[in-house]
C-alpha cells in the first residue's frame, strides 16, 4: 500500500502517471507512488484535469477537494485530498485495484 500522510484537513500522498494511455485507470503502485495511467494528453493542464477527476470520484470527494500540490508539470506528483481520513483514502485505493 502507497504511503499516506494525515494533514490537517485531509490526506497526501505520491502519484506517478503516465499520460496518453490508452484508458484512464489506475494500474497499481511504483516506487510509493499510486501509477495512474492517463487517456490525456500532458497538454494545457488536460492530463491533470483528469487525474483530479479520477481521484475526486474514486475517493468520493469533490473535485475542489482535491488538489496537485507539488508536480504539477510532473509524472510524479504529491496530491492532497481535503476531507477525507487515511483510513477511508486507504480502503478506497485499496478497493480501486482489486
Amino acid at each position: 500500500m502507497i504511503p499516506l500522510t494525515s494533514t490537517p484537513g485531509g490526506v497526501t500522498f505520491r502519484v506517478r502517471v503516465t499520460p496518453r494511455a490508452g484508458r484512464t485507470v489506475i494500474a497499481g503502485e511504483r516506487s510509493d507512488a499510486l501509477l495512474v495511467k492517463l487517456a490525456a494528453a500532458p497538454v494545457d493542464g488536460a492530463a491533470n484535469d483528469v487525474l483530479v477527476a479520477l481521484l475526486a470520484s474514486l475517493l468520493d470527494r469533490p473535485r475542489r477537494d482535491v488538489s496537485i500540490i507539488s508536480g504539477e508539470r510532473s509524472r510524479d506528483k504529491v496530491v492532497e485530498v481535503r476531507g477525507i481520513s487515511v483510513a477511508d483514502a486507504a480502503a478506497r485505493l485499496r478497493g480501486s485495484r482489486n
